[in-house]
């Protein structure tokens, strides 16, 4: 079995940073992409940012140069830190990974429980 469990969501007014982590743990024996996703209310879930296991990173535009994902190998971690927050951000904000579980098995995708972000004032 294998969890990601995701934390760091919160409150926080417009203008406001905030960190995003997702640990990954369980039967890993590789991870290829990490990324995080979102879904405001009343909408549906869409790509956040990536990061390969080179740390080659991508964003969706609405988020380039305020959002910087990045992840640690060896702690199976991957996080997302965000600044100049704006009310258009608040969403719940969910992590995935794509790894194999042995050599021998393919990759398989994962998602976190979702995490809330809140930018309000």
């Amino acid at each position: 079995q294998v969890q990601l469990v995701e934390s760091g969501g919160g409150l926080v007014q417009p203008g406001g940073s905030l960190r995003l982590s997702c640990a990954a743990s369980g039967s890993i024996f590789e991870i290829a992409t990490m990324a995080w996703y979102r879904q405001p209310p009343g909408k549906e879930r869409e790509l956040v940012a990536t990061v390969s296991s080179a740390a080659t990173t991508a964003y969706r535009d609405s988020v380039k140069g305020r959002f910087t994902c990045s992840r640690d190998n060896a702690k199976n971690t991957v996080y997302l830190q965000m600044s100049s927050l704006k009310p258009e951000d608040s969403a719940v904000y969910y992590c995935y990974a794509a790894l194999k579980n042995s050599t021998w098995s393919p990759y398989r995708n994962y998602w976190g429980q979702g995490t809330q972000v809140t930018v309000s004032s």
